[in-house]
């Protein structure tokens, strides 16, 4: 037990943010993370702008009443770019941690100057997703190009564990990213723009070839986390908190459970939690 530890919230649409979740476990070893997947209403991607945001504010309130978490990481790039704005307005001082694509350290790291971006249609069709790449393209000291490809059925194919379909969309979509127009500059930096991608970063890294770079954002998202959480006044009574995980599904949570017992090693029972 460890009393001077923090429960965090973390939800995605489904397992992706467990890549989020293995870097938060590594940086914050005496927190208890509660991570839900919302697998009732996955993928996020392909679902509408007002979708999202009234899933992301279901879940927040359900978290914060239900589990009295102290700050909440929105571990998935399709509900950040759509829907934490609003969270942040609903719930006004209280520490909400979202997930952005690596664009800024993919632009630090390239030296073709072309970039390629693989993401959620949700992410790469956002409004805040276009900002931020339009800021930095305009700011670049040297030319800089981010070529976009949304990777429809990408999330589910990794959802599902079918390594067939991972590796018939992953090289679909890195040879549409490779064709874009824009730039002849070789692409040589890759951002995982959803939080799913890192477990097929090893058939993306083969097709890609060794001479490119991929970027992911579960380490800065966790850095920050913890930032944030230091930051916080001491409450006036001490909490006891059993570093740890719980797991929730909002549908199934076998499928939860075994990717988080694959991917982190983790012996967690999945509860189902009605939301």
């Amino acid at each position: 037990m460890n009393s001077s530890g923090f429960t965090v919230g973390v939800f995605d649409s489904g397992v992706g943010g467990l890549s989020v979740l293995k870097a938060l476990l590594g940086e914050m070893p005496q927190a208890h993370f509660v991570y839900l997947a919302d697998g009732s209403h996955a993928p996020y991607g392909e679902r509408s702008a007002e979708q999202v945001a009234e899933r992301a504010h279901r879940i927040t309130q359900r978290l914060r009443e239900t589990f009295h978490i102290d700050a909440l990481v929105v571990a998935c790039n399709t509900a950040t770019a759509l829907a934490i704005e609003g969270l942040r307005e609903q719930h006004l001082g209280w520490p909400i941690v979202g997930v952005e694509p690596a664009l800024k350290p993919a632009a630090a790291l390239t030296r073709s100057g072309h970039v390629g971006v693989l993401a959620t249609r949700g992410t790469v069709e956002s409004a805040r997703f276009a900002r931020l790449r339009d800021r930095l393209e305009s700011e670049a000291s040297k030319p800089l190009h981010f070529s976009f490809q949304a990777c429809d059925g990408l999330a589910d194919a990794i959802e599902r564990d079918d390594q067939s379909d991972i590796h018939t969309l992953s090289q679909r979509y890195i040879e549409a990213l490779r064709s874009h127009a824009g730039t002849s500059a070789p692409m040589d930096t890759l951002v995982l723009g959803c939080t799913h991608y890192p477990f097929a970063s090893e058939i993306l890294q083969a097709l890609c070839g060794p001479n490119v770079t991929m970027v992911e954002t579960g380490a800065p998202v966790a850095r920050r986390t913890r930032q944030v959480l230091e930051a916080l006044p001491l409450p006036e009574t001490q909490r006891v908190v059993v570093p740890g995980v719980t797991l929730l599904s909002t549908g199934d949570p076998e499928p939860l459970e075994r990717a988080a017992q694959r991917w982190l090693g983790l012996q967690v029972r999945g509860q189902h939690l009605a939301c």
